[in-house]
């Protein structure tokens, strides 16, 4: 008896998704979850602040990188939306004239929620030594935790894992390190505990 063969999905099926869900096309498969939740979305923002001021402007650290929260990549037939990603600017110095990004970068972070955690640590962690990103770092606002991977020999090695309290000294952004409990806007440890009701 034949397999039935399964449809892949195409761009139009990605763009027919309502605008409040992020859509993505990973192994063929149309994959759509919610918009990031507020704790998910101030951990990318923190993120990207922090990284922007001192490695994609230089004040305070090296300079030479492009930072985007969620931009659309075009890797192959893969089509992702990583949280974060990040550039060398000798690898994209000029900015892409379409709404996707076709050149892979350098850095992707992927901040884990309910909802992407599988497809983060399954598919599209291997998406990424698919096209040689060189480092991801996925990133547990809920748990407090950070882990960053070096790509070696198509792998990803973890280098570290960075809890609540600790220094964030991370490839390819160790040049200027920061704590990691910054990346967290609603746990505010000076803030006054509210009174049980």
């Amino acid at each position: 008896m034949a397999e039935a063969v399964l449809r892949q999905a195409t761009y139009a099926d990605l763009e027919a998704v309502p605008e409040h869900r992020v859509a993505e096309i990973i192994d063929g498969v149309l994959e759509t979850h919610p918009r990031p939740r507020p704790r998910h979305a101030g951990a990318a923002v923190r993120l990207g602040g922090e990284l922007d001021l001192t490695f994609s402007r230089g004040r305070g650290g090296p300079g030479g990188w492009i930072i985007l929260i969620e931009p659309e990549l075009h890797l192959g037939s893969q089509i992702v939306v990583p949280d974060l990603a990040g550039w060398r600017r000798t690898r994209m110095p000029t900015e892409p004239e379409g709404a996707y990004i076709e050149t892979s970068p350098d850095w992707v972070c992927e901040i884990l929620s309910p909802s992407t955690t599988s497809l983060d640590r399954g598919p599209k962690r291997r998406i990424y030594a698919e096209a040689g990103i060189g480092h991801l770092w996925l990133l547990d606002p809920a748990a407090g935790v950070l882990e960053g991977f070096a790509l070696t020999d198509g792998r990803w090695v973890l280098l570290a894992t960075i809890q609540r309290g600790e220094t964030v000294a991370l490839p390819p952004f160790d040049a200027v390190p920061f704590p990691l409990d910054d990346l967290f806007p609603f746990d505010d440890p000076a803030a006054p505990a509210l009174p049980e009701t």
